[in-house]
């Protein structure tokens, strides 16, 4: 395997780990509905703890996904503008 294809599997399977959790789904598909919402919308919408709503917005997070934007004492996040390719079929299954 070539070093670059490597890289791009890789890419690959850590976007896919990342959407391999229902919570991380609802959360997609929220944001996908609402265009953005805070770390507290998020935890009310999936009924989940902050704590552990913050951990998959996260992991979303880092593989490209969602991004976040810092507005006074709040953070919103909202589906990526340059969100990986095959994420797109998911997003319009959910």
């Amino acid at each position: 395997m070539k070093p670059q294809s490597a890289k791009i599997d890789l890419k690959i399977e850590r976007v896919l780990k990342s959407l391999a959790n229902r919570r991380r789904l609802a959360i997609l598909k929220y944001l996908a509905k609402t265009r953005f919402a805070t770390v507290n919308d998020i935890a009310e919408e999936i009924h989940l703890s902050h704590k552990s709503t913050s951990k998959h917005l996260k992991i979303l997070t880092a593989v490209d996904i969602l991004e976040h934007e810092q507005s006074n004492k709040y953070v919103f996040y909202r589906v990526a503008d340059d969100l990986p390719t095959l994420v797109h079929p998911i997003i319009k299954m959910l």
